[in-house]
């Protein structure tokens, strides 16, 4: 895993009532694949896409009636980095263990379901892919997966898209 360097952080408190802001911050979180440091904070690797990722939930978080700040940080240490960095690739590892899992099962199941379970999971592909910032090994295997079952269904992949099987 590679250093990044300086982090995005959002520091956030939302009133518990109405739970609706808590669970739709919750899921945007999830979606942007977060590294959890503590109740309330959250850190991403910094760049422009993931500062402004944060910044609009921190405006969400105020217009709910909650308090929100963005900071840049350094982790202290280069084992303190290695180990944001690793939690958030077991993530992601999981997510594509998932995926190749899914990809087996729909190859093991009738060939009608197939083209359709292979848009859903190109589309989970994509989704990971836009909260990998550290990609494991499981990455390869998942992609290999999804290839197998793009071509169970005469679907190859397009040739100026080897990134996105």
């Amino acid at each position: 895993m590679t250093a990044v360097g300086e982090w995005v952080l959002l520091s956030y408190r939302l009133p518990r009532e109405p739970s609706g802001p808590r669970t739709t911050l919750w899921r945007r979180l999830r979606r942007l694949g977060v590294a959890q440091l503590a109740d309330g904070v959250v850190a991403l690797p910094a760049d422009a896409r993931t500062r402004e990722s944060l910044e609009w939930l921190a405006d969400d978080v105020s217009a709910a009636g909650g308090s929100a700040g963005i900071w840049t940080a350094r982790p202290a240490t280069a084992a303190q980095e290695r180990e944001l960095a690793a939690g958030m690739a077991a993530a992601r590892a999981g997510e594509y263990r998932a995926l190749a899992a899914e990809c087996a099962a729909a190859l093991a199941g009738p060939d009608a379901e197939r083209a359709r379970v292979l848009r859903r999971l190109r589309a989970g592909w994509r989704a990971i892919g836009r909260r990998d910032f550290f990609p494991p090994a499981e990455r390869d295997a998942a992609g290999a997966a999804l290839r197998a079952l793009a071509a169970s269904v005469g679907d190859p992949v397009p040739a100026g898209r080897r990134s996105t099987p």
